[in-house]
């Protein structure tokens, strides 16, 4: 597939792909609309958007063996994604979770556990496999590691994969994470995004400044992140990257879904740091394909580089 690089603050399409390997660790889940079904989780939407930027992602989560997770399992090999690392379990039901949208970023997810994605185990051989892959990342978000069976996971898997960077994506939800929990996930971060609401409720447990700059600045310093960005709904984004800190507006676009939209910013913003854009670049295009995923339905709707790079 094409590859994107910049040049003088432009976005172009070029031959070549990126080929970084990706772990992704965390749920798959059925969002649950009031007249409608569609597959999610915010680790399986980032997956899916890596694999379209050009990287090799391996989803580690867990379905139930039932009719949802039989149906999940297709529509992730469907994405293109591999189902090596993942796992089927009869202890718990597919993952679900009920969404209420509201304004902006700010949707309410009811979130139904036990889930099969609380049953993932990682094997010696599971990780004998994804060391042979070498990935260069390690993302993880807070409602997998909210059980301390899937915080041991990810400890397990980030032991495992020392060299890989750490992208931490707060992804906060009703009674799934508490202060001590964030607290030790974004010390193991090298990356951390995180939304309006998130951000306060991390100055409220940390102590770090109200400025969203000074916040990011400091929390840098103080937890030896390489990057952090706050999104900030349609107004765009804050990112602190290289040493460099930036404001970029957002895309006007007419919303169809938001939900998924933050997750593909995710992935835009891991693949801007792993291309070593400019900091006003990697926010600008991180803005720009959130947007698009946010005027098409669905967590995962079809989208191409040269659609973003057209926005």
């Amino acid at each position: 597939m094409p590859n994107l690089h910049t040049e003088n603050g432009n976005l172009y399409l070029q031959a070549g792909t990126t080929h970084r390997a990706v772990a992704v660790l965390g749920e798959v889940l059925w969002d649950l609309f009031d007249h409608s079904r569609r597959l999610g989780g915010a680790p399986l939407n980032f997956a899916a958007n890596a694999a379209r930027l050009g990287h090799s992602a391996l989803l580690i989560s867990a379905v139930g063996n039932d009719s949802l997770g039989e149906e999940a399992a297709e529509a992730i090999q469907a994405l293109g994604l591999t189902t090596a690392f993942l796992q089927r379990t009869s202890r718990f039901p597919t993952g679900a979770a009920r969404v209420q949208m509201g304004p902006g970023d700010q949707n309410r997810f009811m979130i139904e556990r036990p889930a099969a994605y609380d049953a993932v185990c990682i094997s010696d051989r599971d990780l004998e496999q994804l060391i042979s892959h070498a990935p260069v990342w390690l993302y993880y978000g807070t409602l997998f590691a909210s059980t301390p069976a899937g915080e041991a996971a990810l400890c397990r898997l980030s032991n495992a994969v020392p060299a890989a960077m750490r992208f931490y994506d707060l992804n906060l939800r009703p009674d799934c994470w508490s202060s001590a929990l964030v607290t030790r996930l974004m010390r193991n971060a090298d990356v951390v995004k995180l939304n309006e609401e998130e951000l306060a409720c991390v100055q409220e447990l940390t102590g770090l400044p109200c400025s969203t700059e000074t916040f990011c600045r400091e929390g840098a310093n103080h937890y030896n992140w390489q990057a952090v960005c706050v999104t900030l709904g349609a107004r765009g984004c804050a990112v602190l990257a290289h040493g460099d800190y930036v404001e970029s507006e957002g895309h006007v676009v007419d919303v169809a879904d938001t939900v998924g939209a933050g997750d593909a910013f995710a992935a835009a913003f891991m693949h801007g740091l792993v291309s070593e854009w400019p900091v006003t670049e990697i926010a600008a295009f991180a803005n720009r394909l959130g947007a698009l995923v946010a005027s098409r339905k669905g967590a995962i709707p079809a989208w191409t580089l040269e659609e973003a790079v057209a926005l």
